[in-house]
């Protein structure tokens, strides 16, 4: 091939797929630009989410793509940029205009360590670069604002002609918490509505900006306050923490049921404390059980987006406000709080791709 011409890169890239979409990436409109000059060629690659698990796969699979079919190309440069796709709900867009996609974090019961859960992944997803924000909708037990090390309260301003609170803000996510509204040390003895009036508040009442990701730490179990969260919060999905003993999966299968009560599909389950390794001697301990999160994924049909064990400085990090996927990034369960990160946002996409390609199936299906 004498001259290369963009024609033949894009060519090349059909047989590129996109292992999570299972489409190639011209086909999903994912490359962006081509410049050719003499035999050196660069693309720009636009992913679903910075938070791509397979990010650097795509990249030497464009690389080996356009080796084969133009031999004469010498310098090939691919670039890779993100742009995160958005849950199209009219009611999410007239609450939060500026917000692509509302995650929730459930359990059917507590003490899973769920908000751990909630706030590491919130955190991880930041990192990968997208934008993200994180509310405690967890009214009774409000214990984020204490794992993110946020003790300030939330400033108003006027936005044309209404208050509205500014989110605080650490480790890159913005926070709302009901937790910084009032007294530590007073319970909060609410009814169901007024619960849900001051989510509703936090959606409504907080200047949010642009977000890729809005995640909601739900209280725990699957009672009527839970469901009245379900119904008031514009969801795209949502994820449910368990642990691998008895007890905890089947108040999970619990949660999943009422997420598929109100339509709102479940992007995977985590499983938390996983196992324990010794510190002293390497050995693993399964002290809840072993493989009872993935084992249950698999009957109810959703993804399994990983365990984490149990270690003792995630707990410390919770303690001290500061989250390990920041405080020690380079340790073990850092990393599979990331890939577990990086799962989420593949489901997401996954979710918000098929819900775009229906509405097309029937808007055709019309004519």
């Amino acid at each position: 091939m004498s001259v290369i011409l963009k024609e033949n890169v894009i060519d090349a890239l059909k047989n590129v797929n996109d292992p999570d979409l299972h489409k190639d990436l011209v086909t999903l409109n994912m490359v962006k630009e081509i410049t050719v000059e003499g035999k050196n060629i660069t693309a720009v690659i636009e992913l679903t989410t910075p938070a791509c698990p397979l990010k650097d796969k795509i990249q030497s699979d464009c690389v080996a793509a356009i080796k084969k079919e133009i031999p004469s190309a010498e310098n090939i440069n691919i670039k890779m940029t993100s742009r995160v796709l958005s849950h199209n709900n009219d009611k999410k867009s007239a609450i939060l205009p500026g917000v692509k996609n509302t995650i929730a974090v459930a359990s059917g019961k507590g003490g899973v360590g769920k908000s751990t859960v909630a706030v590491n992944l919130a955190v991880a997803l930041a990192k990968d670069g997208a934008k993200v924000g994180l509310i405690d909708a967890d009214i009774y037990g409000p214990s984020i604002p204490i794992m993110l090390g946020i003790g300030e309260k939330p400033k108003i301003f006027q936005d044309t002609d209404s208050q509205k609170m500014m989110p605080l803000e650490n480790f890159g996510i913005k926070l709302m918490s009901i937790g910084f509204l009032i007294d530590d040390s007073q319970p909060i003895i609410w009814r169901g509505p007024m619960a849900s009036g001051a989510v509703k508040q936090f959606m409504s009442d907080v200047n949010w900006g642009e977000l890729d990701y809005l995640i909601f730490d739900l209280p725990p179990g699957t009672g009527d306050i839970q469901l009245t969260l379900v119904q008031t919060i514009p969801l795209t999905g949502a994820v449910i923490v368990t642990t691998p003993q008895q007890v905890s999966l089947i108040d999970a299968q619990k949660g999943l049921q009422m997420f598929n009560r109100v339509n709102v599909p479940v992007f995977g389950i985590v499983e938390n404390m996983s196992y324990f390794i010794a510190p002293d001697t390497g050995n693993r301990y399964d002290i809840f059980g072993n493989g009872g999160g993935e084992k249950l994924a698999l009957e109810l049909k959703v993804p399994f987006l990983g365990g984490i064990p149990i270690d003792p400085r995630i707990r410390e990090g919770g303690d001290k406000g500061k989250p390990i996927v920041y405080d020690i990034p380079d340790s073990e369960n850092s990393e599979k709080i990331m890939e577990i990160g990086r799962n989420l946002a593949a489901q997401i996409s996954i979710n918000n791709i098929n819900s775009a390609n229906q509405k097309v199936e029937i808007l055709l299906g019309d004519d």
